[in-house]
């Protein structure tokens, strides 16, 4: 991966940061950022559960075998 960040940012994450703990200190920020948006998002945390719902499965392929029912979606 590569992430590019403003001359300002750039220039103080090195001041803050040593150069041996960037990549740590971003991979907790990230972390953190991608944590709150996951538990903050309820859409998210729907899907969450619908994926790990084998019954969801099951209804995914029902769904898809009658995607051939012979009525025209462009009427």
């Amino acid at each position: 991966m590569l992430f590019h960040f403003t001359d300002d940012v750039a220039r103080r994450l090195k001041a803050v940061v040593p150069a041996r703990q960037r990549s740590a200190f971003v991979q907790k920020i990230v972390e953190a950022a991608l944590s709150s948006i996951e538990d903050d998002d309820p859409i998210y945390r729907a899907a969450v559960a619908a994926e790990a719902d084998v019954e969801h499965d099951q209804d995914r392929e029902l769904w898809d075998s009658l995607s051939g029912d012979g009525l025209d979606s462009e009427a």
